[in-house]
């Protein structure tokens, strides 16, 4: 299998942690890919040009990351990470899209930031600040859907709060959501989760 990626991508880390908790990750070669200039081989795996992109063997392409851990989940070894059905499936299913929502926000605030001082919207950046606040908060106040057995949802919440210290440590959010904070101390010490590290060597 290939899956486009950059090392530094939030929602590839996403499924990298999710491959290799399945005992996927070594049959999976990393394409590394530069998503403002698009090569022509992952334009034909995705018209987007989006990453992550995975190209299974022998399979059609998968893109988006909810799309990709849910195959990676069906396709791999041990307990399924996204429950087949019922009231648990739609928690976990909640919790990523909590947890996606957080990078969605902080990718664009992030992107604000880099442009010329003079062109930045100041609503943008309160309205994302603000939303991310929100979805913390919603995260620390919901305790029980990062405990417990292994799941998609707290794959997705590591990754986001990966990318806060990453992109955005000013906002030191540790300080606020204390409880989310001891959680992703321990959870970022899985070994998923330093394999798939920024600054990791296989990265």
């Amino acid at each position: 299998m290939k899956l486009f990626y950059s090392p530094t991508s939030p929602y590839v880390r996403k499924v990298r942690v999710m491959a290799i908790e399945k005992g996927l990750d070594g049959h999976i070669t990393l394409v590394p890919c530069n998503v403002q200039e698009p090569s022509a081989e992952l334009l034909a795996a995705n018209p987007l040009g989006r990453i992550p992109t995975l190209v299974p063997d022998g399979g059609e392409p998968l893109f988006d990351s909810p799309v990709i851990c849910e195959w990676l989940d069906e396709a791999g070894e041990g307990p399924r990470l996204i429950p087949p059905a019922g009231g648990t499936r739609w928690a976990v299913l909640r919790g990523q899209a909590a947890a996606d929502g957080i990078l969605d926000d902080a990718v664009i605030l992030v992107l604000e930031r880099r442009r010329a001082p003079e062109m930045r919207n100041p609503v943008v950046e309160r309205v994302r600040l603000a939303a991310i606040g929100r979805a913390l908060a919603w995260l620390e106040s919901h305790p029980g859907l990062l405990t417990g057995p292994l799941t998609l949802a707290q794959i997705a919440v590591g990754c986001a709060l990966g990318y806060l210290d990453l992109r955005l440590p000013e906002l030191g959010w540790r300080g606020q959501y204390p409880a989310l904070a001891a959680w992703f101390r321990h959870f970022g010490e899985r070994p998923s989760m330093q394999a798939t590290a920024p600054d990791a060597p296989s990265a």
